[in-house]
């Protein structure tokens, strides 16, 4: 625990500022000082692979392909012809379409490959057409065409998401807005940042810097996807518990229709109360309404004082307990609060080629990031925070970072827990809403529901007979926001065992009354669990104002809505 007397001694401000090496009682709070820069290759590589996933080689299976997902569409939709192919010349140059030769070639044609394969490399599309509009006048052109013709449109931003939604698994035109990405304006006064949906969200931190502003979402593949894809998925992320939803951060779309209008609605106004709130439904609608094109989004202003502290506890109990705590003596300076269990990290620090920052091993491990403005003030709130931990003797172990490469160096521990699981095998990955007490328990329920299946041994990378095939069992998350990433990793894929985790999974949150997607959007495939979430009358809603807004079914098709 941390011994008081010794924390009081410290000189706070400079312990935070500097990371020297201290020790707080049996080395409860230590910084190696080179811990952070001497990582720092390590670091870029991992920055690297997230911005360039296709470089990265990971153990994974394809599980969903044009052969697996079909829907009622592909009756009624045509492929491009080439004729169609030729209008697209009229529309954009040279550079801005990629297709095989004669239509005719292959799907992973070196071009073609990036925007058929899906983040995790489980995904692998058939389209044969890549366009890649600069415009929002293009882009009408183009949907306007497509739905007159009846051609079937997957629009696409930086392909960075997990479920599929932006892969056409159909011979699909692929219609992405990479290279749309111009900032239009920016009021440094209210924040409002007005830019194209094509902007990769990093590069909009770095613009955004100068003025010291921030976004108000950050996101582990933050170098590559882009503010569109964000909107489109209503992705939340680690600035989630301190900045609120998209829904609340969005102030304007520029969305074309499928028709090919396009709504001009780029509002920076913070309050508006004329009535319906249209730019709301494009808002996770994952492209199926229409194509967002253009986004004003309400910025916020760059904390000067940020802390980051990582925690090795012994119990969940603690973990929950120090969330409790954490949300009393911090407050509105808390802006993450990230948990871990232990075979997580077991499993990304090689991949790192890291060492366990804290030392040693615990069962559960917490990252929290404080963010604020008043250094003397958030200094006080922080003392505060670790005393009464020690009091409680909470943690067993734990380090502070305040200097840029020390916490990128722990933030890269937990943006790279995606890929420390896939390369242990082919991962079943749950994105879900429950309550945060339940997380632990919602991992032991899993192993329990597998062992009984015969198909866990209930170790870790241990078969004790021939019938097991799950390697382990993990979860980390967004635990200040109810948000639980429950993994399962198996060593290969197969229909029967991936029926059985789905049903139990979705099952088991239903009767939570949580959430199956909490982050991550519907995709391809949890189209047909939509109502584990949604009850049959909210499902034909939605039904009814897809068809409102796209009744010839062209827009991304397969995908959110159970066919």
């Amino acid at each position: 625990m941390i011994n008081t007397k010794i924390y009081n001694k410290l000189n706070y401000r400079k312990t935070l500022g500097a990371i020297s090496n201290f020790k707080i009682s049996k080395n409860v709070f230590e910084f190696n000082k080179n811990y952070g820069t001497k990582n720092q290759s390590a670091y870029q590589q991992s920055r690297s692979i997230l911005n360039n996933p296709a470089r990265y080689t990971i153990k994974q299976t394809t599980r969903f392909q044009s052969s697996i997902v079909s829907g009622v569409n592909r009756n009624t939709l045509k492929t491009v012809s080439v004729d169609d192919l030729a209008y697209f010349k009229e529309i954009l140059p040279e550079t801005g379409i990629l297709s095989t030769e004669h239509l005719g070639g292959n799907n992973e044609d070196a071009d073609l490959l990036k925007y058929n394969t899906g983040l995790l490399i489980e995904h692998l599309g058939n389209s044969k057409v890549v366009l890649l509009p600069t415009t929002t006048e293009q882009v009408s052109k183009i949907v306007k065409y497509c739905n007159e013709k009846r051609i079937g449109i997957v629009p696409q931003g930086g392909n960075t998401g997990l479920l599929g939604g932006a892969i056409a698994y159909n011979n699909e035109v692929v219609l992405s807005v990479s290279k749309m990405n111009k900032i239009r304006s920016l009021d440094t006064d209210s924040g409002a940042l007005v830019c194209d949906s094509g902007c990769v969200l990093e590069n909009l931190n770095t613009y955004l810097d100068d003025y010291g502003l921030i976004m108000p979402l950050d996101l582990g593949a933050k170098g590559s996807c882009n503010i569109g894809g964000n909107i489109s998925t209503n992705a939340g992320g680690i600035r989630y518990l301190k900045y609120g939803t998209l829904h609340g951060s969005v102030l304007g779309l520029e969305v074309v229709l499928p028709d090919g209008r396009i709504i001009h609605n780029l509002s920076t106004l913070r309050k508006d109360s004329t009535g319906y709130d249209i730019k709301q439904l494009f808002i996770g609608a994952e492209g199926t309404l229409g194509i967002v094109t253009g986004v004003s989004i309400l910025t916020a202003k760059k904390p000067s004082n940020v802390s980051v502290a990582l925690f090795g506890l012994k119990s969940f109990e603690d973990v929950l307990e120090m969330l409790r705590i954490s949300k009393v003596k911090l407050g509105e300076i808390l802006s993450a609060f990230e948990f871990t269990d232990r075979i997580i990290m077991e499993k990304v620090l090689p991949i790192l080629k890291k060492a366990n920052p804290l030392g040693s091993e615990h069962m559960y491990y917490v990252l929290m990031e404080t963010s604020g403005s008043n250094r003397e003030h958030d200094e006080q709130k922080m003392t505060d925070f670790y005393e009464l931990l020690s009091e409680k003797n909470l943690i067993e172990n734990g380090i502070l970072a305040h200097d840029e490469s020390q916490v990128a160096s722990i933030w890269n521990i937990r943006e790279m827990m995606t890929y420390g699981l896939t390369s242990s095998g082919d991962t079943y990955a749950f994105d879900l809403s429950i309550p945060a007490y339940l997380m632990e328990k919602s991992i032991f329920d899993f192993s329990d529901f597998l062992k009984n299946e015969g198909l866990y041994s209930g170790i870790p990378d241990t078969y004790t007979d021939p019938k097991h095939v799950v390697k382990f069992i993990s979860g980390f998350g967004h635990m200040g926001d109810g948000n639980i990433h429950l993994n399962v990793v198996v060593d290969k894929y197969n229909d029967d065992l991936t029926h059985k985790i789905e049903d139990f999974v979705f099952n088991y949150t239903k009767n939570l009354k949580g959430s199956i997607s909490a982050e991550h959007g519907i995709g391809v495939i949890k189209p047909r669990f939509l109502h584990y979430s949604k009850s049959e009358e909210v499902i034909n809603i939605m039904k009814k104002i897809k068809n409102v807004f796209d009744p010839n079914g062209i827009m991304n098709p397969n995908k959110v809505l159970p066919q």
